[in-house]
């Protein structure tokens, strides 16, 4: 909401807001372009007639007072996703959907478009280096390209988000089942992705992961309406020091490892086809990218101890990351370590999804909260409940202290870690983690 605020103003809108509470970054972000709330809080006398939208974000409850003055005034209100629809009518709408690999995909999109100089309007989820804002919004942009979360879109709007849309060229890069409190059944997950396809206008694309069986259905169920253009992972060579892959005959060295990524990438590059980029120019581009923004970054190097974070949490992207640091150092020792964190994760009947999820892994290290299950109104879990749904070789942790503990004795010579969390565990400084194991 704060991005959306920010692209708003530099756009020449005038932009007001509310919260009840502002956390940092977004603080501080807003405070420079000196749209800062002066008081925390709602103050429906603030809503008046002369507004000529609301916009809506989660955070707000369905009874909120601001809300319900602008009902009461008919001032239109727009949840986050409808009214970046309104601010890109006139542009070609490029919505990149799946269950994982979205930012990333956007991502390389947007390093691409920004290395060759494109024009292009955007909205991702997650902080990219040398970007102060992730949203834009321009008059001069022909294509607006946008991640497609399939969470909900406001309190008042169960539609998710990237319903709302409305594609030109929409990407899907794979569907296992997630967000369980909206989605009960994984046949209703999946309708959510078949509803989002149906939108895409008779002379539009869709780009599609054909290694993924759910999305393959949907896109031969697509193909007599619409375009619909595939992509695997690539051919490729890797190394400690690189990822080599072969594209028409021609070799180019890339700073991202991993399948998932180079399967992410192909996607990336089909999307980048369809705004009239060739090949060649996408990979070359796309040798300087080195990630997104909590994807796979480096924490630390000493010798032979290597360290990496990761924003994997769901059973599909805690397997492939850990594939993907795996098939990178196969000669060395991994430990790698999940926090389960989101409402999801830590719901006991979903458990089992996650069996097999860290095989690839020497040593799979399984972290909660009690405190976090509570606070999300979610039934117990134990380390028992957590150690059986992972299945075996799996150590769960209930206790930080044990967990770090239990890092601390560990040899690291010849090691990687890899740290995945949507959290931190608790407040844990990875830096400072690395530094104590390095020792």
């Amino acid at each position: 909401m704060h991005n959306l605020a920010i692209a708003l103003s530099r756009k020449g809108i005038a932009v007001t807001g509310s919260d009840d509470e502002i956390f940092e970054p977004s603080r501080s972000r807003l405070e420079r372009e000196d749209l800062l709330p002066e008081k925390m809080g709602w103050f429906p006398e603030k809503i008046t007639s002369e507004l000529s939208a609301v916009i809506l974000g989660m955070h707000a409850h369905a009874d909120n007072p601001e809300l319900a003055k602008a009902k009461e005034l008919g001032i239109p209100i727009f949840s986050y996703p409808e009214y970046l629809f309104e601010q890109s009518k006139d542009k070609t709408r490029i919505v990149i959907g799946g269950s994982h690999g979205k930012t990333t995909i956007t991502s390389m999109i947007l390093h691409v478009c920004k290395a060759l100089n494109l024009d292009v309007d955007y909205m991702v989820g997650a902080q990219l280096e040398g970007y102060d804002c992730m949203v834009r919004l321009s008059e001069s942009a022909k294509f607006i390209i946008l991640e497609g979360d399939e969470y909900l879109s406001s309190p008042i709007d169960r539609r998710p988000k990237f319903h709302l849309y409305q594609p030109n060229i929409a990407l899907l890069s794979g569907i296992a089942w997630d967000h369980i409190n909206v989605f009960p059944t994984f046949e209703n997950y999946v309708e959510q992705f078949k509803i989002f396809t149906d939108l895409i206008p008779s002379d539009g694309a869709l780009i599609y992961n054909e290694e993924d069986i759910e999305v393959r259905k949907l896109a031969e169920l697509s193909s007599s309406r619409i375009e619909t253009i595939s992509y695997r992972t690539p051919q490729f060579e890797l190394t400690e020091n690189e990822t080599i892959v072969t594209w028409k005959e021609q070799q180019y060295s890339l700073a991202i490892f991993g399948s998932h990524n180079l399967q992410n990438m192909i996607g990336a590059m089909r999307v980048c086809e369809k705004m009239g980029v060739s090949n060649h120019d996408f990979l070359s581009a796309l040798s300087t990218f080195t990630g997104a923004g909590k994807r796979l970054q480096l924490v630390g190097e000493k010798g032979d101890f290597i360290c990496y974070k990761d924003f994997a949490h769901s059973p599909s992207k805690l397997k492939a990351t850990t594939q993907a640091v795996k098939e990178k150092y196969p000669n060395r020792k991994l430990v790698a370590c999940m926090e389960l964190h989101t409402y999801s994760s830590l719901k006991k009947e979903f458990l089992p999804q996650y069996e097999g999820a860290m095989d690839k892994a020497d040593v799979a290290l399984v972290y909660f909260n009690h405190e976090v299950v509570a606070h999300k109104r979610l039934s117990p879990i134990d380390t028992e409940m957590v150690e059986i749904g992972f299945g075996e070789g799996v150590k769960a942790y209930d206790n930080r202290d044990e967990l770090l503990k239990f890092l601390k004795a560990e040899n690291w010579k010849n090691s990687v870690l890899l740290l995945m969390s949507s959290g931190t565990f608790d407040g844990v400084d990875y830096g400072v983690l690395f530094d104590e194991l390095s020792e």
